[in-house]
C-alpha cells in the first residue's frame, strides 16, 4: 500500500450554476478522498465525487452552523492524516471572503500539502447573467467589493466611503444590513442610484429585484427578497444588456 500523503486543496466551485466550475475544480473533486463541502455549493458537484470519497457537509449560513471553523479547520487536519487528500469546497472563489486563506494558514503548522483552486466569484458571475457590467465607459470606472459586516457583526466603514465614490459597489452578506447601507447612501444624496439585489444567482431559482436606493427596500419586500443575494449599488445597474442565455442555447444543442 502506498503511504499517505495529507493534502488540501481549497476549491472554488463557481456562484450557483454546475456548469461554472473550472476543469481544475473537477479533477481536485475527482481525486478527492474526503470533501468538506459549504452550504453555497450547488451539491450536483458532488456527482464528480469517486464512489469511495467521504463527503461532510460543513456549511453554515447566517445563523445557522453545521461546524464552528475551529472545527473545521481540526476536521482538515485529521481527515487529511487519516485518509489523504481533503478538498475544501467552497462557493465563489475561495480567496473572497471564503476563508479559504485561513484554512491554508491553519493546516501548514500540521504539515499537509496545499493548493488552492479559485472559482468564479459571485461578485462577478451574478451580475453578468443579469446582464449587468460592473465597469463600462461613461457609467463606471471602478468597482469595490465589500462584505455587509465585519466581524463584530458592524456595517463595514468601507461601505461608507464607497458611498463617496463613483464607483460600483458590490455588497456580499448584506442583506440584513440594508437599511444601513441604504442609509449611508442616502446621506450621500444618492437615492437615486439604481440599486439590484439577486437572491440566488445563477441557479434556476435566481431573483431579481431593481430599484434605486430610496425605493429598494421596498422592491426586497415586495419581491420577498432574502439570502443569499448580492447587493449591486451603482450607474451600471441601468447599462444592463439584454441577454439571450448562453447557457440555454448549449443546453438545447445537447
Amino acid at each position: 500500500m502506498s503511504a499517505i500523503i495529507p493534502k488540501l486543496t481549497v476549491v472554488g466551485a463557481g456562484p450557483g450554476d454546475e456548469d461554472l466550475i473550472t476543469l481544475k475544480a473537477i479533477k481536485a473533486i475527482e481525486s478527492a478522498n474526503v470533501i468538506l463541502y459549504d452550504a453555497l455549493i450547488n451539491e450536483s458537484l458532488l456527482k464528480y465525487a469517486s464512489a469511495d470519497a467521504e463527503l461532510i457537509f460543513v456549511g453554515k449560513r447566517r445563523g445557522c452552523y453545521a461546524f464552528q471553523q475551529e472545527q473545521i479547520n481540526e476536521l482538515i487536519v485529521s481527515k487529511a492524516n487519516e485518509r489523504g487528500h481533503v478538498v475544501r469546497l467552497k462557493g465563489g472563489d475561495p480567496f473572497i471572503f471564503g476563508r479559504g486563506a485561513e484554512e491554508i494558514d491553519y493546516v501548514k503548522d500540521f504539515g499537509l500539502q496545499t493548493a488552492v483552486v479559485p472559482g468564479i466569484s459571485s461578485v462577478v458571475g451574478v451580475p453578468a447573467y443579469q446582464g449587468i457590467p460592473l465597469t463600462r465607459r461613461g457609467a463606471s470606472e471602478s468597482f469595490w467589493v465589500i462584505t455587509g459586516t465585519t466581524k463584530n457583526h458592524q456595517l463595514s466603514n468601507d461601505v461608507l466611503l464607497a458611498a463617496k465614490s463613483t464607483a460600483t459597489v458590490v455588497i456580499l452578506m448584506g442583506m440584513h444590513k440594508l437599511g444601513e447601507i441604504v442609509q449611508a447612501f442616502s446621506n450621500e444624496n444618492k437615492q437615486e442610484t439604481p440599486v439590484a439585489i439577486i437572491q440566488n444567482g445563477t441557479r434556476d431559482n435566481e431573483t431579481v429585484g431593481i430599484g434605486t436606493v430610496e425605493t429598494i427596500e421596498a422592491v426586497v419586500q415586495e419581491k420577498q427578497l432574502s439570502s443569499p443575494a448580492i447587493i449591486v449599488i451603482g450607474e451600471v445597474v441601468n447599462k444592463r444588456v439584454k441577454l439571450t442565455s448562453i447557457y440555454d442555447s448549449v443546453k438545447a444543442q445537447f
